[in-house]
């Protein structure tokens, strides 16, 4: 066990081995997150989503004293920079759109969007009219792209359960991914994921241990990521940021914590722990 006041011990013994090896060597670890439910709280419309007041604070503290600190997201890297006050933390890179994006120090690298977003953003009205969505459903255009929400709708589980069939089969059409979430589907580019954006920042960093936090289905890969690593001897650790909505995570997370309450708390402690161990 790590034994340090204020940070919380994993409950495997690979997540304490992982957090371990991150306080032995912080200077080529590398510390990834999601944004929305993690360092954000979920709220209704997604435009209005903002950082918890502490993230910036907490992260501009783990950029101190980590090698790598990243947050990867399904929405636009220029979007998730401008709702979480990013700028301001130096070193950070931003992967957007399930890491197709790329942002760090100011520049944002983004290719041109796939044709069957524009053909699937084009067709999703009419086939929401045509599925019955209830009032309250929301379209959410995201660039590379679209995702429908119903966390408005009267009864949201079940809205998501009608829409859930329509938009596979839009999504199969114009050969794109379907990404399940918190009361969201998305139909975004086949061939990316988080795993894959975490692992491919794993390769570039070469790091001595990773840990990677998030809260929603599209964090599975990542999670897997973090095992696959532990196969390969870079050791690592999953972080849950808890929610009462997604508990596949809460079953194979190395720790969980009080959502994104529990993960700025946590970067602090990291932090804190950190600095404690460096000389002078």
């Amino acid at each position: 066990m790590n034994g340090t006041p204020g940070l919380p011990s994993p409950v495997t013994p690979q997540g304490r081995a992982g957090l371990d090896a991150l306080l032995a060597d912080p200077g080529r670890a590398l510390v990834a997150l999601d944004f929305d439910g993690t360092l954000s709280p979920i709220v209704a419309d997604p435009a209005a989503a903002r950082a918890h007041p502490g993230a910036v604070p907490a992260l501009r503290q783990v950029a101190a004293v980590i090698g790598t600190l990243a947050v990867i997201t399904g929405r636009p890297a220029a979007a998730a920079v401008d709702l979480g006050g990013f700028e301001a933390v130096p070193g950070l890179t931003v992967l957007g759109h399930y890491g197709l994006e790329r942002w760090a120090d100011g520049r944002l690298e983004s290719p041109p969007s796939p044709p069957g977003v524009g053909a699937a953003r084009a067709e999703l009205p009419a086939l929401l009219a045509s599925a019955g969505a209830p009032e309250g459903t929301r379209i959410e255009d995201k660039g590379h792209a679209v995702a429908v929400h119903t966390r408005q709708a009267g009864d949201p589980q079940a809205a998501l359960d009608r829409l859930r069939g329509p938009l596979s089969s839009l999504a199969a059409r114009h050969g794109l991914a379907v990404e399940p979430g918190r009361m969201v589907i998305e139909l975004r580019p086949q061939g990316m994921d988080k795993g894959q954006a975490l692992r491919a920042l794993a390769r570039q960093r070469q790091p001595s241990a990773v840990m990677f936090c998030g809260d929603d289905l599209g964090d599975v890969a990542a999670f897997d990521t973090v095992r696959a690593l532990r196969g390969g001897g870079t050791p690592g650790l999953t972080v849950f940021s808890g929610s009462a909505e997604v508990t596949a995570l809460a079953e194979t997370a190395d720790l969980v914590v009080d959502g994104p309450d529990g993960v700025v708390a946590l970067l602090g402690a990291l932090a804190g722990a950190v600095a404690a161990r460096q000389p002078g």
